[in-house]
């Protein structure tokens, strides 16, 4: 059971590029201003309203900058916590409801659900790139059914291991489709934390947290 380390977040308080532009501006700004103070005429002094408007809204843009870095900062301490979360997954079997399935072995299994009795029922299995690799009459009978799967395609070719996934369509004696839920049951083996959100690794085949339905021991 490993865990994949996510890269270390970079300090942005001290090295934003924007507030370092900002902060150089400011200063070539304070230079001109005081330029100019020296240098205006006694008899008309330079109205006060325009540098003040200066100041005012470099002061705004470097509270926005500030707010930016800050927001930054809460959002990896979130993706910092989120991650120490995810690894009590390791080890522990999920519920997946998203229909995918990881082939191990040449072995793959779901279990799905028809909300009434059908007259025909067809499964599919499609690979990572959607692609229909297997098709297969399904079981009409209102209730819970599971299937498992050899990894072999239509042709008898067996598939490389991976995630796959299985759609049921169902039709029932009025020509309307009946409802279907497709769920599976797997190990949890690796964290990857190498991306904005931590995801959970079964065999080959990478999950979302949001398609985790329940977690055992």
């Amino acid at each position: 059971m490993d865990v994949t380390p996510a890269t270390s977040p970079t300090s942005t308080a001290t090295t934003d590029p924007s507030l370092k532009q900002l902060s150089g501006n400011f200063s070539t700004f304070l230079t001109l201003l005081t330029t100019q103070l020296k240098n205006q005429d006694p008899t008309s002094p330079m109205d006060s309203n325009a540098f003040t408007q200066q100041l005012v809204m470099y002061s705004q843009v470097e509270q926005q900058i500030n707010t930016n870095t800050n927001l930054k900062s809460l959002i990896s301490q979130g993706t910092s916590n989120a991650a120490a979360m995810t690894t009590g997954y390791l080890g522990k079997k999920v519920s997946i409801v998203n229909g995918s399935a990881p082939l191990i072995g040449g072995n793959a299994n779901w279990t799905y659900n028809l909300s009434g009795p059908a007259v025909t029922s067809q499964i599919a299995i499609t690979d990572a790139n959607g692609k229909t690799v297997y098709t297969t009459a399904g079981e009409t009978g209102a209730g819970n059914h599971s299937f498992a799967w050899n990894g072999k395609d239509n042709g008898g070719n067996q598939l490389s291991d991976g995630g796959y996934k299985l759609t049921v369509t169902a039709t029932n004696a009025a020509g309307g489709l009946v409802d279907s839920n497709v769920a599976s049951a797997a190990t949890v083996t690796q964290i990857d934390m190498t991306g904005e959100v931590p995801r959970l690794i079964i065999g080959s085949m990478e999950i979302d947290l949001a398609d985790i339905a329940a977690i055992a021991n």
